[in-house]
């Protein structure tokens, strides 16, 4: 091999190494473009369920002076209470019966004396079930109670959802695609097209409820995706 040849092959050599490099360089300088451009959107997953668990508490109070008596009445109440519940669809075991609580007027030094009677006790029973249906038929008929002499009152009937985990995974996955939708709207009104996912963040599940309706619940949860924009 004469100088001559060895000069032009090594011209070749260096020329090749040049375009390599610019496409190298080029490849590059895109990529580090192509990251750049990006897009942030947010995708809404809501669903309404019912609720599957229900608390509720019936209370009423009695007074008068005699405690023993008092006592006697609060066992009869609670008795007939538990027996419109168990005749109504509601078992023993979704029944619980606070102990009562006994305000004795005689011994309130703050008293104003005009108390009726020395002593009032405050009961409450307490059903917890998932046969929220049923519940919601028998706060309809709770007036029977008053036949029976019990002047009931209710305190807030706390309505819950605890199948979360069964919706959660379809909820995320529809999250995530009207996210990408709204993404795939921002590309073709900027003229790219959606590319990789970058980051994913899940929000919080929140269960809301009505308030003309608390047995109804709003499922609700806003996954926040970055996409890469391309040409």
């Amino acid at each position: 091999m004469n100088k001559t040849t060895s000069t032009i092959i090594a011209a070749l050599l260096i020329a090749a190494g040049i375009f390599f490099l610019g496409i190298f360089i080029k490849s590059g300088i895109d990529n580090m473009a192509f990251r750049d451009r990006q897009v942030t959107v947010k995708g809404l997953a809501e669903r309404e369920v019912e609720a599957n668990r229900v608390t509720w508490p019936i209370q009423y109070s009695v007074a008068g002076d005699n405690l023993l008596s008092l006592y006697d009445q609060v066992t009869s109440n609670n008795a007939k209470i538990v027996n419109f519940l168990t005749t109504n669809g509601i078992d023993k075991n979704e029944i619980s019966i606070n102990p009562p609580d006994t305000y004795n007027a005689t011994t309130n030094q703050y008293s104003s004396g005009n108390f009726r009677y020395n002593y009032s006790l405050s009961c409450t029973v307490t059903v917890t079930t998932s046969k929220v249906a049923k519940v919601r038929e028998l706060l309809d008929r709770q007036s029977e109670l008053l036949k029976e002499g019990i002047p009931y009152s209710n305190s807030y009937i706390n309505y819950e959802y605890t199948a979360l985990n069964d919706i959660k995974p379809e909820m995320i996955a529809e999250a995530t695609r009207n996210a990408r939708d709204a993404a795939a709207r921002f590309a073709e009104d900027s003229g790219s097209k959606v590319g990789k996912m970058k980051t994913a963040s899940q929000g919080q599940f929140s269960i809301d409820e009505q308030s003309s309706t608390p047995f109804l619940k709003k499922v609700r949860v806003v996954t926040t995706i970055v996409y890469y924009l391309e040409d």
